[in-house]
């Protein structure tokens, strides 16, 4: 692992943290000096320079998937991500407390600043190499959750979710603005959620979807700026406790639909393009992969997942945060219908 900006730094460790990192370190070979919090783990700086040290609640295999996967990347040739250490017996993870550490390599950089594309631009790239180096590893030795889906039949569910939430809001005798609101844009997403379905049945998803689970393709699936680091021009992926098997261009999908919500890119489809072709140089993408990825990147699934959180989860929100929500949503709706009709178009010219 490694981390980050010096804001995302923080020296406040209670006595109770340091203790307990204390004494999962005896079980390593390093001399803390001293030890600050980084997110969701802790730098310690030692006699054998700085090191990442992970918690986490259930992490036995990710610590064994993470290991197993950064020593067949590197003999693959891809070397941007850091080396898991174990301990003074060989191993690759402490229990403490109900709780699992474990301690790779610091890289000391910055996390990416995404809304410069041309970091876009070369995070891509390297997301692509990932892929290509990891295509390459039998996933035999891994112990990897499975999460290919059938994202026609999860669609469609969702689908009709919404007309439920529909027939749920008219029912209602005292509307909410929220209510009347959601309601009155329930139609246009729905539309868009449809139309997507018809390109996904329309593309090769099922052939790629059983190769992919043929081949046992493995995604990074928390591919963004915290996990993207830079270190004197050249770009790290960390944090590999994530790792899944999937679409590739799941991975892409996510992270282009990340920062299209960005106020740098909008929904700006010349940006998204130049994002993709980045990927593109490295790692070609056939006319499936991107038929299937516009329906992975455009489905309304905010805009239902806000209707599932108000009208079957009861969501403990006040009526401002929901509507500050669903405004968001709406604003970029229009420009989302342009960035589909823009996609499509060069996909069609391109092929």
């Amino acid at each position: 692992m490694s981390r980050i900006n010096q804001k995302n730094l923080s020296m406040e460790v209670t006595a109770k943290e340091k203790k307990l990192v204390l004494s999962v370190m005896k079980k390593y070979d390093f001399e803390v000096h001293n030890i600050i919090k980084a997110r969701s783990a802790y730098k310690l700086e030692t006699d054998k320079g700085s090191i990442c040290l992970k918690r986490m609640k259930h992490g036995k295999n990710k610590a064994h998937n993470g290991n197993l996967l950064v020593k067949e990347l590197n003999h693959n040739n891809f070397y941007n991500t850091s080396k898991y250490i174990c301990t003074k017996e060989g191993l690759l993870f402490v229990n403490i407390n109900k709780l699992v550490f474990y301690v790779t390599e610091w890289i000391n950089g910055y996390e990416c600043d995404l809304g410069s594309i041309t970091e876009a631009e070369n995070c891509s790239k390297l997301l692509a190499e990932f892929h290509i180096a990891t295509n390459k590893i039998n996933t035999k030795g891994f112990d990897i959750k499975n999460n290919l889906k059938n994202w026609p039949e999860i669609f469609n569910g969702n689908l009709n979710d919404l007309e439920r939430f529909k027939s749920v809001i008219q029912r209602k005798k005292l509307k909410s603005e929220f209510d009347l609101k959601y309601l009155s844009h329930i139609e246009s997403f729905y539309n868009t959620g449809r139309s997507l379905i018809g390109l996904l049945d329309a593309s090769d998803y099922y052939k790629l979807s059983k190769a992919a689970m043929e081949n046992k393709t493995i995604c990074h699936d928390s591919f963004y700026y915290q996990n993207i680091i830079k270190a004197e021009e050249k770009y790290y992926i960390i944090d590999l406790d994530s790792i899944i098997i999937d679409l590739q261009i799941n991975d892409l999908g996510k992270f282009i639909r990340r920062l299209m919500y960005k106020t740098e890119y909008q929904w700006n489809f010349d940006k998204a393009l130049l994002i993709i072709n980045a990927y593109n140089s490295v790692y070609k993408l056939s006319k499936n992969e991107y038929e299937v990825m516009i329906a992975l990147i455009m489905f309304p699934h905010k805009f239902w997942k806000l209707g599932k959180k108000r009208y079957e989860k009861y969501k403990n929100w006040n009526e401002a945060k929901y509507l500050h929500k669903l405004d968001r949503l709406i604003n970029y709706h229009e420009p989302q219908q342009k960035f589909l009709k823009e996609y499509v178009a060069y996909v069609d010219k391109l092929f």
